[in-house]
């Protein structure tokens, strides 16, 4: 048997004197304390394997609980990792929708914008045209009475140069009859231009007449006689004149 690292039994021999005369109880001292040393060696063994056990089995947990805590972690990293990337997809899909929604917005806003611009267009040409419809109305009423006019005053400068000229031959072949009579007959002469004086003065009237109708432009029906306006030519010159002060 070891003891201390060194045979039991040469340890014997050297401890025990070679006197056979020592007696029995040393050598029961010797075996009590190798069997004590024993004891101590296997306990302090035991208690060495039941520490290893034990921080083996400590470790042991602590891996399997570091494991464990690493496993939730990585399962929470990737459920906040999810959570992030699913909350990131649904801004990036309420963002496009917000930006559909806008697009849809701004092209319903241009097309309506455009429908309104063509149908005040629309109303601002056919107001334009109609305004230039009554204008033009107006401007060929205007022009068509300025013609009617026109013709009126036209037929009474004919009618005043005729009668004009009617007047003047017949001055003409009384002034020639006069100057003959005025060879034969001095005194017939001079009783037959006293006789004749209203004529002269009913031509005088008439040109005048003529060239107050000519400033005013007032139309007359014919000629005048005697020298003085009718009725007729008053009323149409009222008339005429209303149309005027209404332009």
């Amino acid at each position: 048997m070891l003891l201390n690292g060194t045979d039991s039994e040469t340890s014997e021999h050297a401890m025990i004197p070679p006197n056979p005369g020592l007696p029995n109880q040393a050598l029961q001292v010797l075996a009590l304390a190798q069997r004590t040393a024993e004891e101590h060696v296997a306990s302090a063994q035991h208690h060495a394997d039941k520490i290893r056990t034990d921080a083996l089995a400590a470790a042991e947990q602590i891996a399997r609980e570091a494991q464990a805590h690493a496993n939730n972690v990585r399962r929470e990293a990737d459920r906040v990792l999810a959570e992030a990337r699913a909350g990131a997809e649904q801004m990036a899909r309420d963002a496009q929708a917000r930006a559909e929604d806008a697009r849809r917005t701004g092209e319903k806003i241009v097309a309506d914008s455009r429908a309104r611009a063509e149908t005040i267009g629309a109303d601002a040409m056919a107001g334009a045209e109609q305004l230039r419809h009554q204008a033009q109305q107006r401007y060929d009423d205007v022009v068509g009475s300025l013609g009617t006019k026109r013709e009126a005053l036209q037929q009474q400068i004919e009618a005043l140069e005729d009668f004009d000229r009617d007047y003047r031959g017949r001055l003409t072949a009384f002034m020639q009859s006069q100057l003959r009579a005025l060879w034969m007959d001095a005194p017939q002469l001079t009783a037959e231009v006293i006789d004749e004086e209203p004529v002269a003065e009913e031509l005088e009237a008439a040109q005048a007449h003529a060239q107050a109708q000519a400033r005013h432009g007032a139309p007359s029906h014919g000629a005048p006689s005697h020298g003085a306006p009718d009725a007729d030519d008053e009323d149409f010159d009222d008339e005429d004149e209303q149309p005027a002060e209404k332009q």
